[in-house]
């Protein structure tokens, strides 16, 4: 019996672009994970600035199709930057982001490319403590929805006690016309939550924003992760990105509610981290001082210091680590539907 060979038309290339800072260890199972996809017509990698051998690690892993484009930024200029030059470069009608650190499973693009009337589509994610566990998700339906603003800020305020998951964290696919016919691209100020802020303004401007629950990303779990370890600055650059977002009077009113709520929770972030900074550099004395010269910020910094204390204590009593050592966690509740 003759095999059904896969044909992919030029409207469904994909170009897979990956920003990497010293990931020599994971970048070469990245690219090739990449360059499996059939509907993968491009792979940028840009190397932002690494001290290790990103560049190299990236280049052993071509399959020599000539798909595979490498570029290294002399200085560090952070993920945004990294993509939104990727993206400038490369041609192909569809863009996925992948992280230097995660890979896709086998299959991923055609099951997200069956599914029409799109601008953005999303699949589901799976979290894994060892990418060379040889895992595989489960096959669960693709249940397709419409993400729709408010339901999308909404999936991105944390919840006490439960693992992080917030939906900023999809990586969809993204059609290169409707960036282009939007005038969107990553804002280059910011290292955390750039891809939040991205999918918030592509919403504001209709985009139609699909989300399956089968899955086809890996996501390895990391202590060291970028996006685990808030800086100060980069939180403030958040919270200034989403009150200008506010600021237009453009965010339907339920979406402005859910933006307020999620705004102010980072405001919060912001007001323990920077009184955190200045303990650490001054002493209690200079972290008493800025509470004093910022009162309204005092009530986020007292319950940001006991929950820490009272999630540090559970640890130590019952640590759990956010993913099971053996299996998967999953970003969507699949198979709930």
């Amino acid at each position: 019996m003759q095999e059904e060979r896969y044909i992919v038309t030029p409207d469904e290339k994909v170009c897979v672009i990956i920003a990497a800072k010293n990931a020599e260890e994971t970048i070469g199972r990245a690219v090739r994970s990449a360059l499996a996809e059939p509907e993968v017509d491009e792979v940028v990698v840009v190397d932002d600035a690494s001290d290790d051998r990103t560049l190299a690690a990236a280049a052993a892993a071509d399959d020599t199709t000539r798909r595979l484009d490498i570029i290294r930024f002399r200085t560090n200029r952070g993920p945004s930057a990294a993509r939104n030059h990727a993206i400038a470069v490369s041609r192909a009608p569809l863009i996925s982001i992948l992280d230097a650190d995660d890979f896709f499973f086998p299959g991923r693009f055609r099951r997200m490319l069956a599914c029409p009337d799109w601008d953005f589509i999303a699949d589901n994610i799976a979290f894994m403590q060892d990418a060379d566990s040889g895992r595989e998700p489960e096959d669960f339906a693709p249940h397709p929805r419409r993400l729709d603003l408010k339901d999308f800020i909404l999936g991105n305020i944390s919840r006490r006690g439960a693992p992080r998951g917030e939906l900023g964290f999809l990586k969809p696919v993204m059609r290169r016309a409707f960036l282009e016919a939007h005038g969107l691209d990553y804002r280059e100020d910011m290292r955390l939550g750039e891809d939040y802020e991205l999918y918030v303004r592509a919403l504001l401007a209709g985009a139609r924003y699909t989300v399956i629950e089968s899955c086809g990303y890996g996501a390895v779990v990391r202590p060291n992760s970028l996006s685990g370890q808030h800086r100060t600055k980069d939180l403030e650059a958040l919270h200034a990105a989403e009150r200008t977002i506010l600021a237009t009077g453009n965010v339907p009113s339920e979406a402005a509610d859910a933006m307020r709520r999620h705004c102010r929770q980072i405001g919060q972030r912001h007001a323990l981290r920077h009184f955190l900074d200045r303990k650490r550099d001054g002493g209690a004395g200079a972290a008493l001082a800025y509470a004093v010269e910022n009162p309204a910020a005092m009530p986020a910094i007292a319950r940001g210091i006991l929950r820490d204390k009272l999630e540090a204590a559970h640890r130590r009593v019952r640590p759990e680590p956010s993913v099971p050592q053996e299996g998967l966690r999953y970003l969507l509740p699949a198979g709930q539907s």
